[in-house]
């Protein structure tokens, strides 16, 4: 999975409920696992226990708090508004995390030549789990999807998106259609 797919998958277990408030899909350790199951297939039968969850979560705090950074001068998402880390110390979380399992490149020569990057040495399940999303969030956020990422604006949604088209406003149509009709509502009300 490519890392801003990774990244922009574990900001958005952060979501709208449906009823105008915002559900966590990363709420207990069985959420996590089913995750991560989806998701990582290379760490094999992963089951999250409360450390994997808290710093998983810990993790996507501080890449929502970025993702913030990376929208500006736009309006981060509303779901983060009042809550973000401050910068130096979601900068801190992802490179600890980073940091958490030491890799060296490996060269293999297959069909194809093949450069990956391993752990040095057997890792805990869940540091490397947290190593594996913050690195690939730093790929995601020093790489070129950076300038395509969006925090979407449509009443009760919280999800942030990569704007693939120049007309694009929101994360999805069922966003764009809720938009357009809290305006036409706006427009219409009595005394407006």
């Amino acid at each position: 999975m490519p890392d801003s797919q990774l990244v922009l998958d574990l900001a958005l277990t952060i979501r709208h409920d449906g009823h105008g408030g915002v559900a966590d899909d990363l709420a207990e350790p069985a959420g996590l696992t089913v995750w991560v199951r989806e998701r990582l297939p290379e760490m094999g039968e992963f089951a999250a226990g409360e450390a994997a969850l808290t710093s998983v979560r810990e993790l996507r705090a501080a890449v929502r708090a970025l993702f913030a950074k990376a929208v500006r001068p736009g309006e981060p998402s509303p779901a983060d508004a009042r809550r973000l880390l401050p910068e130096p110390e979601a900068l801190a979380r992802l490179n600890a995390a980073a940091a958490g399992v030491p890799v060296v490149p490996v060269f293999t020569w297959g069909d194809e030549p093949v450069a990956e990057l391993r752990p040095a040495a057997p890792a805990d399940p869940a540091v490397l789990l947290t190593a594996i999303l913050a690195r690939a969030a730093i790929g995601f956020l020093a790489g070129p999807d950076r300038a395509k990422l969006r925090a979407c604006h449509a009443p009760r949604c919280v999800r942030y998106f990569l704007k693939e088209h120049p007309r694009q406003e929101w994360c999805k149509p069922s966003c764009g259609n809720r938009a357009r009709v809290a305006r036409h509502h706006e427009r219409h009300r009595p005394g407006a």
